[in-house]
């Protein structure tokens, strides 16, 4: 991947018809007289294009939290290469040891010195396991609140990459105290006095999400959710079953999208990807990103320490609040 364009794209359920063509492209393609076949060839590029095009403007939430998930989606690891320089790792919470489904350290991101921080499942198989596939452990979520404590006292902004399905549910992270480590980030992030920017860049769930979610701007990927469960967690819950049927309709349920944020107050604002998904073009999206940031972190300076302290916590004191004009009798 290193033109930002993964060579090799792992096909979703609902994309069958887009590899079809792409079976046939890569066929003429591989011939030896494949100049023969150009006008073909573009007709065949044109109208997957546009099929690709309709599939990705209408994608059901369910689709969407597939694409999320895509193994080629772009991940920490991936934004932080592309979009960052002097990138220095930090390591360790001080307290029990290093979490590797955590990922922290100093960056330059544009014109910013920032400190990073954000999940990282891993890009093979033996990574996701080490990752524990993007579920932080207490430790995870300590060695991240060390570090932004130190950015606060260097009076440098965090930036933080969200994507994770939730926090490690084991018995020796609830021993080390899970639920603990994530409501103290709450609890410090909403008074930490250094201006904080979040992206949600593939999957958002639950305490694990908001762990490293409670900042002066948050934003989502466009084909990335949100939600406080995942859509089999609250299909086992309410079906007692998590199959296609009852996750269809759970993730239709719980308004994850990144629309359906947006909508509800609980993001700032919605990146967008290239057609087809992050998956499909690594730079493009992390250009996007980086505007985003930069521009949140430009808008974020003109506000003093104690200010921003007070708009974060109006902020997430808005949420959910509902009125409704009382009944004329």
């Amino acid at each position: 991947m290193s033109n930002g364009k993964s060579n090799t794209i792992a096909t979703l359920p609902f994309e069958t018809p887009v590899s079809e063509i792409d079976k046939q492209i890569l066929a003429i393609n591989q011939r030896e007289d494949s100049n023969q076949y150009q006008s073909e060839l573009e007709e065949l590029l044109k109208t997957r294009n546009s099929l690709l095009g309709k599939l990705y403007e209408n994608l059901t939430p369910w689709q969407t939290v597939q694409v999320a998930r895509h193994q080629n989606r772009p991940q920490t690891v991936d934004y932080i290469r592309l979009i960052c320089r002097d990138f220095r790792e930090l390591h360790g919470d001080r307290h029990f040891g290093d979490d590797p489904a955590i990922l922290t350290g100093f960056a330059r991101i544009g014109s910013h010195k920032v400190m990073v921080i954000g999940h990282q499942k891993g890009k093979n198989t033996d990574e996701r396991i080490k990752c524990h596939f993007g579920c932080a452990h207490p430790e995870g979520y300590r060695k991240a609140l060390a570090k932004m404590k130190l950015a606060e006292k260097y009076r440098l902004p965090v930036v933080t990459f969200i994507d994770t399905p939730g926090a490690y549910p084991g018995l020796k992270a609830e021993e080390r105290g899970q639920a603990e480590a994530i409501a103290t980030n709450l609890k410090e992030m909403s008074r930490l006095k250094t201006p904080i920017v979040s992206v949600v860049i593939g999957e958002g769930g639950s305490g694990g999400a908001l762990g490293l979610g409670v900042a002066d701007r948050v934003a989502m990927l466009q084909y990335s959710w949100y939600s406080v469960i995942s859509p089999e967690g609250c299909a086992a819950i309410l079906w007692k079953i998590a199959n296609e049927e009852t996750n269809e309709a759970a993730a239709s349920s719980l308004a994850l999208t990144s629309k359906d944020n947006l909508k509800n107050g609980l993001i700032d604002a919605i990146i967008p990807e290239p057609e087809g998904g992050a998956h499909r073009d690594n730079n493009a999206t992390a250009l996007h990103v980086e505007k985003w940031i930069v521009d949140s972190l430009r808008d974020l300076e003109r506000f003093n320490p104690q200010t921003l302290v007070h708009r974060r916590y109006e902020k997430f004191a808005e949420m959910g609040v509902h009125s409704q004009d009382s009944p004329v009798d």
